[in-house]
This record gives structure tokens, sequence and C-alpha cells, in this order.
């Protein structure tokens, strides 16, 4: 069973001692890519922009709707919980309360850290606990955030009825469509096993050297499992409503938050609008950028309101910045309280990226709940 971290002794054990990489993760250069690009990003969106206009805006605001806006905006994050929990039925059992504040401290690291280190977290975080392999459980973040792409292409077609869609957005649409469409038939073909599989498996593994080959072979099978969820009808049809559930709580922080810029703002963005803005912007989050993905998500949401509903560039502009403000601070200061109570440091997480099968000396011979082992596995209670 996956402990309650808010009562109690904390039950994460000691701060893992990880081997430190000097430079890491300044040396990397996909790194210094994303920050480039979020530079570039939020040239384009503050380019000719009038501050004064903005800074008047944002004193304008009703901040005591972004109450309402935040709750909306956790119930979708509890949502997604519940989503995990389902994921992870074919390798384990846990109820949403217990895997909540694993999700949250993931968010909270992709917030903070580069290259999405939160998918990293969370499937570290688990496997201490749990004994579940870290591939098995990138495989469930994986079917993640296939549905949620796929969520977010259906918003922007429900769209497509009120909404007149520009160049930029049909181009858009059609790019994300191809992705998530080829991602979901590979997924579906590695789940139906059979000599197909074998032969691409061994296709792969051939040129390898005997004890990479076995390593390798050892991790396809761990992610293979971690997939299963696929097989299950009916487990798919609850992701994929929990997956529409949690993106609605969450484009309902939008609208309410588009009504704290009062009532001209809010007479644009209706629910159509709103559903749009919702996939774009957080599709425009999958180009590689910095932490928080800063410039990408700005450049989305004024690609919906300024490009396509004709909104002033300054107010457009003010409505992202209040939007991503309410998606970053809250989540990420909870995050960070709750990483020191798993005892997770900022450096420690850096490095967990760059080796995410560090191991847990304070787990390792442990017996059964020892990270990696396939066969000795427990299914905890809820």
């Amino acid at each position: 069973m996956l402990p309650d971290p808010y009562h109690g002794p904390s039950p994460w054990g000691p701060r893992v001692p990880v081997p430190r990489r000097e430079g890491y993760p300044v040396r990397n250069w996909r790194v210094w890519l994303g920050f480039i690009i979020s530079l570039a990003f939020l040239a384009f969106a503050f380019r000719g922009q009038d501050l004064g206009e903005i800074r008047d805006a944002l004193g304008q605001t009703d901040y005591r709707l972004l109450v309402p806006a935040l709750c909306l905006y956790f119930a979708g994050v509890w949502v997604r919980a519940i989503r995990w929990s389902i994921l992870l039925r074919p390798i384990t059992t846990l109820t949403a309360r217990q895997v909540f504040p694993v999700v949250i401290v993931g968010y909270t690291a992709n917030n903070v850290l580069p290259l999405r280190t939160g998918e990293v977290v969370r499937a570290y975080l688990l496997g201490r606990q749990t004994g579940v392999k870290k591939t098995s459980t990138l495989a469930t973040i994986a079917i993640e955030r296939l549905f949620d792409g796929l969520t977010m292409l259906s918003f922007m077609l429900a769209a497509t009825t009120v909404v007149s869609f520009t160049s930029q957005l049909r181009q858009l649409t059609l790019v994300a469509f191809i992705l998530f469409a080829g991602v979901l038939i590979g997924l579906f073909v590695l789940t139906l096993g059979g000599s197909f599989r074998d032969r691409l498996l061994q296709l792969v593994l051939g040129p390898l050297p005997i004890p990479l080959a076995d390593r390798v072979e050892r991790v396809a099978e761990s992610f293979l499992s971690g997939l299963g969820v696929l097989r299950r009808a009916s487990d798919l049809g609850l992701v994929a409503g929990t997956s529409v559930l949690a993106w609605l709580c969450e484009a309902g922080m939008y609208w309410v938050i588009a009504r704290a810029l009062g009532t001209d703002f809010a007479a644009v963005l209706g629910v159509a609008e709103t559903l749009l803005t919702t996939g774009v912007a957080n599709l425009a989050t999958l180009i590689p950028s910095s932490p928080g993905y800063v410039g990408p998500f700005e450049a989305g949401v004024l690609l919906v309101v300024n490009g396509a509903l004709g909104v002033q560039r300054e107010l457009a502009l003010t409505y992202a910045i209040l939007v991503h403000a309410a998606l970053f601070f809250p989540i990420t200061i909870i995050g960070l309280v709750l990483g020191s109570r798993f005892h997770l440091s900022l450096r420690g997480i850096q490095d967990l990226k760059a080796d995410p099968d560090v191991p847990d000396p304070a787990r390792e011979g442990s017996g059964p709940m020892t990270s990696g082992s396939a066969t000795t596995r427990p299914t905890p209670t809820p």
C-alpha cells in the first residue's frame, strides 16, 4: 500500500544519495535549445506590445474569481489521479488518493526542471514505493499523454462548429491529428503480440551484443506490460471519459478567468472559444521549451484569442499571463512542499533524469518491495 504522506512520520525513507553529475543539465544542449525556443516565442508574443496596457488590464482584473478557477483546476488534477490509477490496474492496484500527491510532484518537476523531468519523477516515486518497474510506469504516462492529445483535438474539432479556423489553426490541427493517430496505432500494434511483434523485436535486438540485447528486451517487456490497459475495453473507456472530464475542468478554469477580465472579454470567450483556446494552448506545449512551457503556451493562447477571435493583442496576452500563472504557481508551491516530504531534492531529481534507474538504498534488499522485481512485485491494497 502506498503510504499517505500527509500523516505521521514520512514513509518515504531517507534522502536518496544519487551520484552528482557536474554540469548537468547546464551542458545538455537540449536544455539550452529549450530556453532559446522559449525566448523566441516570448519575443513573438511581446513584440510591439504596449506594456502599460497589459499592466492596466492586470490591475483591473477581478482576482476573486481565481478562487473558483483554481478549484476547477485542482478538481481536474484529482480526476487525472483517478485516470492514472485506472491505467495502473494491469500492473498494480492503487487508489486516486494514493497517487494524487505523486501526480502533483510530477507536475511540479515539469514546471521547474527541463526535459519533462516530472514523468521520470512520477515513475521513480511509484517504483520506490510499490516495486513497479519504472519503464512500466512510463508506459502508462505515455498513454496519458496520448489521451490528452486526443482530447485536445476533440475540443478543437468541437469548436469548428462556432469558430472559423485560421490557416495556422488548420495546419496545427492536421499535424496534431497525424502525430497522435500515428502514436495510437503504434501502441495498439505493440499490444497485439504474436509473431509480428516478435519479429520486430528481433530486428531491433539482432545487431546488439547479447548483454545489451538482454537488457533492452527486459526494458521492452516492462514497457509493454504498462500498455496492458489498451487490451481492456472497459478500462479504456474509463480512461477516455476521465480524460475528457479532467480537461473540461481545466477548460472551466480558462472560462472563469476570462470572466475576471471583464464583460467585454467574457462575451468573446464563450464555451466553444474556451475549448479551442484550451486545446491549442496545450498542444503548443508539445514544442520543446524551457521548464513550465514559457513562451509556447502564450503563443498558443495568442494564436486563438488574438488571431482567430480578434481580441486586442495586449488583452489577449494579459489573459495568457493570468491563465499561465494560475496553472504554474499554486501547484508548484504545493508540489515543492510535498517533494520535501518525499525527501526529494531538486539536484537529486535532476540526476534521476539522467539515470532514472538509480537505486534506492533504503529499499535494496528489502524483499518483494524492492524496485525492479518483476516476479515478486506486490499488489498493494487500497
